[in-house]
């Protein structure tokens, strides 16, 4: 197993290897096969170049390497967020606060990485520079045309923050900062077998990153640990997470009982179930709750919701300019935002005014747990082959985008925080259990999933 930022940055403490040998090796990982489409824009030298800086060892990163979606503003570079469209734009003239506080921390900044266009999506795919492939080490083998020719099937990473979730897993970042509006952080992070923490979005300011949406949008990360994921939020929200150890006995977590257990596949109902059994031989006071509010969302957004509006709002003027523009859009992404076109103001002020009266009344639901678990996703990752930009595939693309996004996304229409662990067995596609709970119960959750972390590694 590759080992972790913590980890690592102990080894190097206690004068085992050095910054720059640690790069080398992220660098390496970077350029295998395990990383193609990952990186739109390496960093490499530069990388190179930070970790020789003298004193980086003593930093919080070490000198240790990660990654940036393509949609935060790095000084000197186009954002682009996966997109043709912003190729033209100018050049960010200094870096977003989430990519200033990582290199203040002494990270070293390996590359750029692909993601779904403009983040609008949670299967991972992009018709224009390639997809990335999921990986985690246990590929299901598909036979080639001649014996000894066995190769991997290629699955989708999920998404938005597709390239970020396979540079962590391959070993190419310690942290892959991204974003999550609907799951694009935790739908990776549970396709690839890596832990990916969705904070309270308040925390974390999202000044230099092109939006989806401005009412859900969240900046966050993805990492090898829980530990590591603590140390990525505490970096970037400018906040310190105390550790508070406490029994599994005097835990108490509920299982949403409504809609989010819906059409599980056998490897993830197999692994929850698992999961499960584990928090309860530990003492965990585990309950099934129906929370039916859940169910309630389907009916909140059907007008399009936040993201559609919000992200027609921001991109009528290039949709505008006529089709010489529109034909660079992905028409899978771009059906999406035209779809925000169809919003009335008035629906949209009811929309917003409809959530908080849920979160309202979900918060109530959830007074007594410490937190709610689900499957991070129902499914294991699909084929790539089976959803790649084709017409013909359209239908089957857009039923995964929905099974995908329909866990993770009711946190964000909560205004919450949540945390995807692994919880898959040796053999088994990766498969994510999700920790959630409402706003500003980061640092709880934070400490619950460190308790809980040992439990699901059943690797």
């Amino acid at each position: 197993m590759i080992q972790d930022l913590t980890a690592t940055r102990e080894r190097l403490l206690a004068g085992q290897g050095t910054p720059s040998a640690e790069i080398e090796k992220s660098i390496a990982a970077a350029q295998s096969a395990a990383c193609k489409n990952v990186f739109l824009l390496p960093m490499f030298d530069t990388a190179r170049a930070r970790a020789a800086a003298p004193g980086i060892g003593n930093t919080p990163l070490a000198g240790l390497s990660f990654s940036v979606k393509d949609l935060f503003d790095v000084a000197g570079q186009v954002s682009t967020a996966g997109s043709r469209v912003l190729a033209g734009e100018k050049p960010a003239h200094a870096d977003c606060p989430a990519v200033a506080r990582l290199h203040a921390a002494g990270g070293s900044l390996i590359g750029r990485t692909n993601m779904v266009e403009f983040a609008f999506s949670g299967v991972g795919i992009n018709p224009h520079f390639g997809t990335p492939s999921a990986w985690d080490g246990r590929h299901e083998m598909a036979p080639g045309p001649i014996p000894g020719t066995d190769h991997p099937v290629p699955r989708v990473p999920g998404g938005s923050s597709s390239g970020a979730a396979v540079s962590v897993a391959t070993g190419a970042a310690f942290i892959g900062l991204g974003s999550d509006t609907g799951g694009s952080i935790r739908i990776p992070a549970a396709l690839n077998g890596i832990v990916g923490f969705k904070s309270t979005a308040r925390l974390v300011p999202t000044t230099g990153a092109i939006p989806l949406s401005t009412t859900l949008d969240t900046v966050c990360a993805m990492a090898r640990s829980v530990r590591d994921a603590v140390l990525a939020h505490e970096i970037l929200s400018g906040t310190r997470v105390a550790r508070q150890a406490r029994p599994l006995a005097g835990v108490r977590l509920a299982v949403a009982q409504t809609v989010m257990l819906d059409a599980m596949d056998h490897t993830v109902a197999t692994a929850f179930a698992r999961s499960l059994q584990r928090l309860r031989d530990a003492g965990a006071d585990v309950v099934n709750v129906k929370l039916a509010e859940i169910g309630e969302l389907a009916g909140i957004q059907a007008t399009g919701g936040f993201s559609a509006a919000e992200s027609y709002a921001w991109h009528r003027r290039l949709i505008s300019i006529g089709d010489s523009v529109r034909s660079q859009y992905d028409p899978r992404v771009l059906a999406r935002i035209e779809r925000g076109a169809q919003m009335r103001a008035y629906e949209y002020f009811e929309l917003a005014a409809a959530r908080r009266d849920w979160i309202t009344r979900m918060e109530a639901a959830l007074q007594g747990f410490d937190a709610v678990i689900s499957p991070t996703v129902p499914i294991v990752a699909p084929p790539i082959a089976n959803l790649a930009p084709n017409p013909a595939h359209d239908d089957a693309f857009f039923r995964v985008n929905t099974m995908l996004l329909r866990n993770p996304s009711t946190v964000n229409m909560l205004d919450g925080c949540a945390i995807s662990l692994p919880c898959h067995a040796p053999g088994e596609m990766p498969v994510g259990l999700m920790l959630w709970h409402a706003a500003l119960h980061d640092e709880a959750l934070l400490n619950l999933a460190l308790d809980i972390e040992p439990l699901l590694q059943f690797r």
